[in-house]
């Protein structure tokens, strides 16, 4: 029987240790750490995700602001309103909800966030540093993935890591992390040929396809650690990850349920890039 990896209580160790860390760098400097998270247009998930994060940043000590825009809200609207928080040094980390609506160009308003306040780690010179391995934030789906993996004492050198998909938030991203880790990684697609001969050669999967229960016990080796990034809804209303729970578990030495596996860790990996923003800001 696999290790049930519990996302929701290494979230919690987490969080309490950035709330130290938080009211430390208060006490020192008199900075509170502030995030403001940019929400366009009434999409139903990306409210709760903007709830939560505020609730997140009220539960470390954080100043947080939700500004929240029409879905009819102009590209030289919502660029403007980048503007004025670039400009408010109460707030040291920028965060806009995403997808937008579909008038609205992405990667023009990602790239209008300066990098030192880019807490999601999506501009191109942030993306780049992590290439390169000389980073100040990391995108917070793989790192939430990274320090599942340390609290679990999982070793990533020498192991052959696998992950399946490659989107810029996560899948390419989580093949660097792995990379700079010693793993020997392998990042797999829509065009991979025998797919489970690749995914059934890892030590470590990591499933982030956004197809639900997609990865299958037959598709496993014995005594993976597989990390499953997916969050779907079935036609009965339950979430279900991108891996087959029922047919891997038996297989995997360790897994993440979902939900309450990667989604806590998501939002506290962005507390700790906004507490970074904080400190790097008065350097």
């Amino acid at each position: 029987m696999a290790k049930i990896i519990d996302g929701k209580k290494i979230s919690a160790a987490v969080r309490e240790d950035i709330k130290g860390r938080t009211a430390e760098f208060i006490a020192e400097t008199g900075v509170t750490p502030g995030l403001a998270v940019v929400i366009v247009g009434d999409d139903p998930a990306s409210k709760v995700y903007v709830r939560n994060k505020k609730l997140g940043c009220e539960g470390v000590g954080f100043y947080s602001v939700v500004c929240e825009m029409p879905a009819d809200t102009t590209q030289s609207e919502l660029m403007a309103k980048l503007e004025e928080l670039k400009g408010d040094d109460k707030i040291h980390g920028i965060l806009v909800q995403l997808p937008l609506p579909k008038h609205l160009d992405e990667k023009a308003v990602l790239e209008a966030i300066p990098p030192e306040k880019d807490v999601d780690a999506f501009h191109v010179v942030n993306t780049g540093k992590i290439m390169l391995g000389d980073y100040s934030f990391l995108p917070c789906t793989p790192a939430g993935v990274m320090k599942l993996l340390e609290y679990e004492n999982i070793e990533v050198s020498g192991k052959e890591c696998v992950v399946v998909g490659r989107s810029n938030i996560v899948g390419k991203p989580m093949a660097m992390l792995l990379l700079h880790a010693n793993g020997t990684v392998t990042v797999c697609h829509s065009r991979t040929r025998d797919l489970a001969e690749v995914t059934r050669r890892a030590d470590i999967l990591v499933v982030a396809i956004g197809k639900a229960d997609f990865i299958t016990g037959d598709m496993v080796k014995d005594g993976a650690v597989v990390i499953d990034v997916g969050m779907n809804r079935r036609t009965d209303g339950k979430l279900t990850g991108d891996v087959d729970y029922v047919s891997v578990e038996p297989k995997a030495s360790a897994i993440t349920p979902v939900p309450g596996g990667v989604g806590p860790m998501t939002i506290t990996m962005l507390l700790e890039n906004t507490l970074t923003a904080a400190k790097q800001s008065i350097k």
